[in-house]
């Protein structure tokens, strides 16, 4: 099961349901909430009717979990890292070249793709943010643009790795950061690899594109 599912080992997927996404954030999440309502009704159509082909019906519930066509592919095909959704595509990289590495005293350490214009969030807050996580030669092992949907989860509290607490705690709503995390502050008995992924040593270095979406009962209007 874990080596078919690195995600689960990396952040535990909660609020992925539509009770779950409109009762603790019914503005930012409307969206959310709509995406998996009409998928839903989908489900039931064809569950009444004949016009759904199996394949169809695998479709619609895949789509209710939050996949979408492309990622299944994905998965199945195990594509190259260039073919997979990124938080920092070819421009970013180039920009991010000019910008200073800042250091922590855990030793984690951290570059901004772009400064976000919201609150921080306090520790203990449920954040929603979307996420690309990297071996340091590039190879994505993990990531939430695969499965549509950001992840929720409480900072500070222990439920993703150190090095991803510590550098979501310090940002600000929609803000963007690639964050170079040491061993000590990733994965201490590693992941095990997955068609298409890279194996995480124990205890090795990984780097991470997180962008923090919104912080739900903290809201704010980004401009442009």
């Amino acid at each position: 099961m874990a080596a078919s599912s690195p995600s689960l080992l990396l952040l535990p997927l909660v609020s992925a349901t539509r009770n779950d996404l409109t009762i603790k954030n019914p503005n930012t999440s409307r969206y959310i909430a709509t995406r998996v309502i009409a998928s839903e009704t989908r489900v039931r159509i064809c569950k009444t009717s004949d016009l759904c082909s199996r394949r169809d019906a695998m479709v619609l519930l895949l789509g209710v979990s939050g996949f979408s066509m492309n990622s299944l592919a994905a998965y199945a095909a195990g594509l190259p890292p260039e073919d997979k959704p990124r938080l920092c595509e070819a421009e970013c990289e180039k920009e991010l070249e000019n910008v200073p590495v800042v250091t922590t005293e855990s030793g984690l350490q951290y570059k901004d793709i772009k400064v976000g214009r919201g609150p921080s969030p306090p520790v203990g807050y449920q954040v929603a943010a979307n996420y690309v996580a990297m071996v340091p030669s590039g190879q994505i092992f993990d990531s939430s643009l695969e499965k549509g949907l950001p992840y929720l989860f409480r900072v500070g509290s222990g439920q993703v790795i150190k090095g991803l607490d510590e550098g979501i705690l310090s940002m600000k709503a929609g803000g963007k950061r690639r964050l170079y995390i040491p061993g000590p502050l990733a994965f201490p008995k590693g992941l095990v690899s997955a068609p298409g992924r890279p194996r995480v040593a124990p205890n090795s270095p990984v780097v991470f594109d997180v962008s923090l979406e919104y912080i739900p009962g903290l809201e704010f209007d980004e401009e442009e």
